[in-house]
């Protein structure tokens, strides 16, 4: 089938990253996948949560929000609304599983707390895995940082991460969903998977129908290929230190 935007089956959308996007957190960019921007900011504290104490390691924690005009009606914010939504608290959760994954948490330089801050200016799909691709450039930065202020002699980061989307629509399998494809897909799925090529996270659901391991291999194939360009580029733009850089 031919997709609105005239991309391949397994294209991604254009991605472009403007990182020290803000001034006051340790870390931070603006991840930018086709129309779905995330804003990723990150901020190392003193001190642990009260179950974290005494075990001289630090925590990484996360939180996600769809802001009220990032999608064609605007929404309240949820914290006016009646609380965190399920959907939110989720995604919030893998985003905060998903960077752990990756970070020694022993060498962080001890009880320390560092917040992941994913707030998306812009919904077009996909916005939890742009969430989790950004976060871990803004959590690297963040990590510099700390480095540079003297809290810590090496990065405690121990590989990549980084996340695509992948569906099937009118029977054709394809990479890296916008919102006119993910609203329409029989089957969805949001894979998260490190520097090495090993699944941290696989949730996929037949929204209209049921799918067997054959199309089951073939959509994680397809989000294997597509997260392998994104650390590529991810390791490129630490290795240029890129202020802007696109894909």
């Amino acid at each position: 089938m031919n997709r609105s935007d005239g991309r391949t089956h397994d294209s991604l959308r254009p991605v472009r990253v403007t990182r020290r996007y803000l001034k006051h957190a340790h870390g931070s960019c603006l991840f930018e996948l086709g129309d779905t921007r995330v804003l990723c900011a990150a901020s190392i504290t003193a001190g642990v949560a009260q179950w974290r104490r005494g075990s001289g390691k630090g925590w990484v924690t996360a939180e996600y929000a769809l802001l009220p005009a990032s999608t064609h009606t605007r929404s309240r914010r949820e914290s006016t609304g009646g609380g965190l939504k399920g959907r939110t608290h989720e995604i919030q959760r893998l985003i905060g599983r998903s960077i752990r994954t990756v970070v020694d948490m022993g060498a962080m330089g001890g009880e320390v707390t560092m917040a992941v801050d994913c707030d998306v200016i812009q919904a077009d799909g996909g916005t939890r895995t742009a969430a989790i691709t950004g976060a871990y450039l803004a959590v690297h930065d963040a990590f510099v940082t700390w480095r540079d202020l003297g809290k810590i002699p090496e990065l405690p980061t121990i590989d990549f991460v980084a996340a695509t989307s992948v569906g099937m629509v009118d029977g054709v399998c394809m990479l890296d969903l916008d919102y006119s494809e993910d609203s329409v897909a029989e089957i969805d799925m949001n894979v998260v998977m490190d520097g090495r090529g090993r699944f941290i996270e696989v949730q996929g659901t037949g929204e209209r129908t049921p799918f067997d391991r054959g199309r089951l291999d073939e959509m994680l194939d397809l989000a294997s290929g597509g997260i392998d360009r994104l650390v590529e580029f991810q390791r490129r733009v630490i290795a240029d230190d890129s202020d802007v850089a696109g894909l």
